[in-house]
């Protein structure tokens, strides 16, 4: 019996367990995201530099016309006409007069294009300013582009202008940036999901008929290998085509090597069965001719010996060759005369017969109240019961403990043997039901095996839709036969 392997599972924690278009997805779209925030940042210090510029050249005319407005009359310093009164000054522009520590005439144009006071903390930003450079601060009006001019007249000139209308632009396209791009990402990522699904098809196609190649029961019978890669998946030329075209090719060897394997194991079937077959003929005389010489001739003790040796090795040969011939049957998938058989019947007689043949073993029963019965064939059921029984029996020490159990499970009869001997080695339950299998050496006992007992259990149980295990350690041994319920 083979078993195939259950995928790992994924964890999302783990990248390396993400499917591979996932990964091609997520990386697709953080190179994305990545070219966005390049782009969004290059056009903001572009736009934030160029806006910077156009204010400073609007600041540089402002305070120069603020410088001439306010020079004094006579020359010389003491000047008193009001800044703001300059001409070409818009809403929102700031001017002041710094003499030494003091600040004077200073105040803003207001929405309405009044002239307003500025506040003390507003002066005392002023007076912090260096002398031209223009700078950003913050007033309680908001933030202002301000310059400080040093005139020849001994004063300082204070000249600002709004950012407000700088700051609404540079928000606009960032908020514009930040839009287009996550409308771009998701179109992109829409995109990309159905072009990458769709380029990574061919590979799922790979994956699927690697996956129901490996379900199939290769190791014995006829097997049909028709899984085949799709001819869209198989073109040679890409890598995926590539790779699907050698698998196809590698299915079709494979499927050419189990077909000459099934005429090879079908010829040696033939012969084994008509081996067999023709062996009973002479078999049967020999048993015959010895119990003629028996009841005939006059032989010496040591004459008698030989000819019992004769008989018991010709009912041996006798018993190996109906285990060859049932054997062959079930391989050529014979009908079964089915009728309903009494397992809990069954069960009972064969447990008494192996009484008698060991009887240093201590035999147990766990038997349900009621009887159980299944359809099949009741010699061969009674077959695969007297091998397990058997098996125990020969492998296992005197006063080894043999429970054979019988219940009803999930629509199937069950029925079990147990034994407390020494067990059976791991390495040999994998192949415990194979044909000519003995690990006589593993378990104690005296009495030789030919290695089919368990290989006839297994496809008397086969035949009759069921299925067979052991589980074994040291001090516990069982095998599980399970047969459907009518």
């Amino acid at each position: 019996m083979t078993t195939t392997p259950e995928a790992p599972r994924r964890h999302w924690a783990n990248p390396a367990g993400w499917h591979l278009r996932t990964r091609l997805i997520l990386v697709s779209m953080g190179l994305l995201v990545a070219i966005c925030g390049v782009i969004g940042t290059v056009s903001y210090a572009s736009m934030d530099l160029f806006l910077t510029r156009q204010l400073d050249e609007q600041l540089a005319q402002a305070a120069h016309r603020a410088t001439e407005f306010g020079r004094p009359p006579s020359g010389g310093p003491g000047g008193r006409r009001d800044l703001l009164e300059a001409r070409g000054l818009g809403p929102g522009t700031i001017s002041a007069r710094i003499v030494g520590s003091t600040v004077s005439n200073a105040g803003f144009i207001n929405a309405d294009g009044e002239r307003a006071t500025l506040s003390d903390a507003d002066e005392g930003v002023l007076l912090g300013l260096p002398a031209g450079t223009p700078v950003d601060r913050q007033l309680s009006s908001g933030g202002y582009r301000l310059v400080a001019t040093q005139t020849p007249y001994g004063d300082v000139i204070v000249t600002g202008l709004p950012l407000a209308a700088k700051e609404g632009i540079e928000a606009s396209l960032v908020w514009t940036t930040v839009l287009v791009s996550l409308g771009g990402l998701a179109l992109a990522g829409l995109a990309g999901t159905v072009i990458i699904r769709r380029t990574m098809r061919p590979l799922e196609q790979l994956s699927e008929v690697a996956t129901k190649v490996s379900r199939l029961p290769l190791d014995a019978g006829d097997v049909a290998l028709a899984e085949r890669v799709p001819a869209s998946a198989a073109v040679p030329g890409t890598e995926v085509g590539n790779v699907g075209h050698a698998l196809n090719r590698m299915l079709g060897n494979v499927s050419n090597a189990l077909q000459a394997r099934q005429r090879s194991e079908t010829k040696v079937r033939r012969f084994v069965a008509d081996a067999s077959h023709e062996l009973r003929t002479p078999l049967t005389a020999i048993r015959g001719y010895t119990e003629l010489l028996r009841m005939t001739e006059s032989l010496s003790e040591d004459g008698r010996k030989s000819l019992d040796r004769v008989k018991s090795q010709s009912e041996r040969m006798t018993a190996l060759v109906e285990d060859l011939l049932l054997l062959a049957r079930l391989d050529e998938g014979k009908a079964l005369e089915t009728s309903d058989v009494d397992l809990t019947q069954l069960v009972v007689e064969t447990v008494s017969d192996e009484k008698v043949m060991a009887p240093d073993h201590r035999w147990k029963l766990e038997l349900p109240d009621e009887p159980m019965t299944v359809r099949g064939d009741a010699a061969q059921l009674h077959q695969v019961l007297a091998n397990l029984l058997s098996n125990a029996r020969k492998h296992t020490a005197e006063g080894t403990t043999v429970t054979t159990g019988l219940r009803a499970e999930g629509g199937d009869a069950v029925i079990t043997v147990t034994d407390d001997g020494a067990g059976i080695p791991p390495g040999f339950q994998d192949r415990i039901f194979a044909r000519f299998a003995r690990a006589d050496a593993a378990r104690s006992g005296t009495e030789g095996s030919s290695g089919l007992g368990l290989s006839i259990v297994d496809s008397i149980v086969r035949a009759h839709g069921g299925s067979v295990g052991v589980v074994s350690r040291p001090g516990r041994t069982e095998f599980t036969v399970r047969l459907p319920l009518p």
